[in-house]
């Protein structure tokens, strides 16, 4: 069992992203109607042995449409003309999927301006407002 790395101290069994393959559309030559070139990859992310919870839930959050009800991610690659290509373009997509997901977000501690802030900026507004009316035409 091969494991991959997504993110630094995060890693997923090789096993467990499953690609089926699909004849691709777009530029493909002679081979374009006969060789399944597109990769489909599929991970069941809500049953990844590899990752934890907190993972799980963000990594779901953020795949959006291609997560399933049963928390299975779907990624189709058909950028390539190979097959092989395509796979490595699908498993790097995921990648950073899960890298993303990893990553802990900054907590944000909710601040609010001081008074004296709030006094600064209002006379800077009266300030500012008072040289546009200096600048105004002179009323008859």
């Amino acid at each position: 069992m091969a494991r991959i790395e997504a993110a630094p101290g995060v890693f997923i069994e090789e096993e467990e992203a499953r690609f089926s393959y699909a004849r691709a559309s777009g530029p493909g030559g002679q081979n374009v109607n006969k060789v399944e070139t597109a990769a489909w990859l599929r991970f069941d992310a809500a049953n990844s042995t590899s990752l934890d919870e907190r993972v799980k839930r963000r990594l779901l959050a953020l795949a959006g449409t291609r997560a399933t009800k049963e928390g299975e991610i779907v990624i189709f690659a058909q950028n390539f003309r190979t097959q092989e290509m395509n796979r490595k373009d699908a498993l790097a997509r995921l990648l950073a999927l899960i890298g993303e997901a990893a990553h802990r977000p900054k907590f944000r501690v909710k601040t609010r301006p001081s008074l004296a802030a709030k006094k600064r900026r209002a006379d800077e507004k009266t300030a500012r407002g008072a040289v546009k009316k200096l600048r105004r035409a002179p009323q008859d």
